[in-house]
């Protein structure tokens, strides 16, 4: 995939993001007083600051702070196993009820209930399963086959110099990073040079006119960060001109590092989601109060308490839909299927 391509696929996702947050007024940012300090400086000033040269880092500074610094990764996931993977497919509220019952049954000595209980809950978790872990697994592989470069000057040692791609997510502070029409700016940079330099900026402030940049030093650097005409942040994309930053900060120290991060922490409930639970508690609570009241009223009028607690148990168990998980599993599963055929993937 070509980097114009790319910049734009992150663009675009990165501003429907952002549409579900507030605007970029207050949007969270990353090293404020750094990047307020670097932009003051003069491009010579900037450079030495963050240790590097105007012929950029050696290749070996640049292993150097790769490894003490990290990689330039927005976010920081990592593969769920197997196990894991059947635990979260395993904790849903509706599947705890019927386990619940089916335990129960068990211990009354109703083998053939809990076994078929067991059997639809074992059955819907087996296929999420495999239809969750299938879609992970094609994720992974297009993942890997997408793999965007940056254009940094390296010193490759007897003090010459050269123009190399590197993966993104090999950048770290002090690069000098090359930058021309259709780049995707791989960290937060501060600009050396620039020659006619327009960003769109919009996946992070959802401004949608481009912006000029220069390598002027701020007069203001105290005003807000996407105001700073020499500093190009990290998603933002370049729509016309050339020009040269030296890094500033990289990873989850950037702007849309901080953004991607809070985001990817936290995961919504779908309405989906919240109407399966809303149903399981309904029926916790009709079993709450309809399994005590069969007991009592049946021990009361026959005397045998016994039997009482086993056509309450019986009851608990009626009013749960046992094929509920299976019969939701089933209609996702095939949903997931129908929309593969679309080259969509559903990855839960």
């Amino acid at each position: 995939m070509n980097r114009h391509v790319a910049s734009e696929f992150v663009t675009t996702i990165a501003a429907r993001l952002s549409r579900r947050t507030p605007p970029v007024a207050n949007a969270p940012t990353a090293d404020t007083a750094t990047l307020a300090s670097v932009a003051a400086l003069t491009p010579a000033a900037a450079v030495e600051h963050l240790g590097s040269t105007i012929d950029g880092l050696t290749t070996a500074q640049a292993a150097g702070r790769l490894m003490t610094g990290g990689n330039n990764d927005v976010m920081h996931t990592s593969g769920q196993t197997i196990l894991g993977e059947l635990g979260s497919r395993s904790i849903n509220p509706l599947n705890v009820l019927l386990l619940t019952l089916a335990a129960i049954s068990y211990g009354l000595g109703d083998q053939r209930a809990a076994l078929i209980i067991g059997v639809m809950v074992a059955l819907s978790i087996t296929l999420g399963f495999f239809q969750e872990h299938r879609s992970n697994k094609a994720a992974q592989a297009l993942r890997r086959m997408v793999q965007n470069k940056a254009t940094v000057i390296r010193q490759n040692g007897s003090d010459s110099k050269a123009a190399c791609e590197v993966p993104i997510s090999d950048v770290v502070p002090g690069d000098i990073v090359v930058l021309s029409a259709g780049d995707m700016v791989p960290a937060d940079l501060r600009l050396i040079t620039s020659k006619d330099l327009f960003i769109n900026q919009s996946a992070l402030t959802g401004e949608a006119m481009p912006l000029e940049k220069n390598a002027e030093p701020c007069s203001n650097p105290q005003q807000g960060n996407f105001d700073l005409t020499n500093i190009c942040f990290m998603g933002s994309a370049v729509v016309s001109g050339a020009g040269r930053g030296v890094v500033v900060l990289n990873g989850t120290r950037t702007a849309f590092g901080v953004v991607a991060s809070t985001m990817a922490g936290q995961r919504v409930p779908t309405s989906f989601d919240k109407g399966i639970t809303r149903f399981t508690w309904m029926m916790l609570a009709m079993i709450a109060v309809m399994v005590p009241l069969v007991f009592v009223i049946n021990g009361l009028s026959k005397g045998d308490w016994f039997e009482a607690l086993l056509f309450a148990v019986a009851v608990a168990v009626g009013l749960t839909p046992e094929m509920l998980p299976m019969i939701v599993t089933v209609n996702l599963a095939k949903g997931a299927m129908a929309m593969s055929k679309k080259r969509v993937i559903v990855k839960r």
